[in-house]
Formats: structure tokens, C-alpha cells, sequence
């Protein structure tokens, strides 16, 4: 009885080194593929990304919406204006907090040919709705049921404003928002509408 455990002890002390370089070497491979795996993943996303992302000086893409008052709005209907393009959602404080803002800038300029889109990417009326209720905003808000229109534009952050010039070419992206942002908006939409 005892010979067992002894032996047992050398066939582990002669073996254990054994099964844990081969244990740790098959960890390592499985992680290291893992790893390569994630790369390759990063990589595919990024070159989508890129080969879709709206850019400064190229058309903007044209869409068509229903507001929350029901009717089609198609953003090429307002070529010969300058258009502030607002993605938002209902869930976002910082978008919350910024369409006050971007009402008081809507009502500034628009009758110098300058007007907001307001576009909320959840899909849903409903939480949209409530937010416009709650801020009492007045340029027309589009629900992008779909999120095509936010893939078109390759969001990436919450909001994103986007302003085009009268020929239908984005000028300006802006992605996130914190308190003082609305002056740059200002400050392009005041050159834009002198062009």
C-alpha cells in the first residue's frame, strides 16, 4: 500500500514539468489564434468602416425620413440650405441636453437659409416623441426605423452632428457633445450661410 502513493508521487514529479509545458503551450495557441482571430475581425471593421464613413467635402448621403408629424422628408429637398444633421437618442443625456441648444440655433438662422435635422436612431416614435415633448423643440424630428440612415452616415458616437452646405456637401462632423460645442455650430453654420 504504501509502494502506490509512491509511486504515484515519481510517475507526478517525472511527469507534472511534462504536462504543464504542454498544457501552457496549449494555452498559449489557443490564445495567440484567439488574438490573431480578433485582429483579423478589427481590421475587416475598420475597412468597412472606412470605405462607408461620410467625410468632410464629399455629397452627402441623401435619405428620406418620416418626421414625428408624419409627413416624408428627404434631406436632397433641402439643397440650397445649410443643414445641421442631428443623430440622437432618447437614452442619451449629452443628445438631451444639447437639443434645447440646437433649437435656439434652428430659430436663429432659419430664415437665412439654414435649417436642423433632427434624427433620432432608436427606431421607435414613442421615445422620441416624449423627448421632443419634454424640450418643446421645433425643427422637424425623423425616426430612422431602420438605422440606414445611421449606417450611411457610420455612427460612431452619441450625437453626432453633421452639417452640409447648400450644394449638398458635408462640411463639418462632429461626433459627442459637452457644454460649449454649440459655438463651433455656430461659428460653421455662420461662415456656411455667408458662402
Amino acid at each position: 500500500m504504501t509502494r502506490f502513493p509512491t509511486c504515484v508521487a515519481l510517475l507526478v514529479k517525472q511527469y507534472l514539468p511534462v504536462f504543464r509545458r504542454h498544457t501552457v503551450n496549449l494555452y498559449l495557441e489557443v490564445y495567440v489564434n484567439k488574438l490573431i482571430r480578433l485582429v483579423v475581425v478589427m481590421l475587416m471593421a475598420m475597412l468597412s468602416v472606412s470605405s462607408h464613413a461620410v467625410d468632410i467635402r464629399q455629397q452627402a448621403p441623401d435619405f428620406t425620413l418620416k418626421s414625428l408629424e408624419g409627413t416624408n422628408l428627404r434631406l436632397e429637398e433641402y439643397r440650397g440650405q445649410v443643414v445641421l444633421i442631428n443623430f440622437w437618442a432618447s437614452w442619451c443625456g449629452p443628445c438631451r441636453q444639447e437639443m434645447p441648444l440646437l433649437d435656439r440655433l434652428h430659430h436663429r438662422y432659419e430664415d437665412t437659409g439654414f435649417a436642423v435635422l433632427g434624427v433620432n436612431v432608436e427606431g421607435e416614435v414613442a421615445p422620441a416623441q416624449k423627448i421632443v415633448d419634454k424640450t418643446k423643440v421645433t425643427f422637424p424630428v425623423l425616426i430612422d426605423e431602420q438605422q440606414k440612415v445611421s449606417e450611411m452616415y457610420s455612427l460612431e458616437a452619441m450625437p453626432s452632428t453633421v452639417v452640409v452646405d447648400r450644394d449638398g456637401v458635408v462640411r463639418y462632423i462632429h461626433r459627442g457633445y459637452k457644454p460649449g460645442d454649440e459655438a463651433k455650430y455656430v461659428e460653421v453654420v455662420k461662415q456656411l450661410i455667408r458662402e
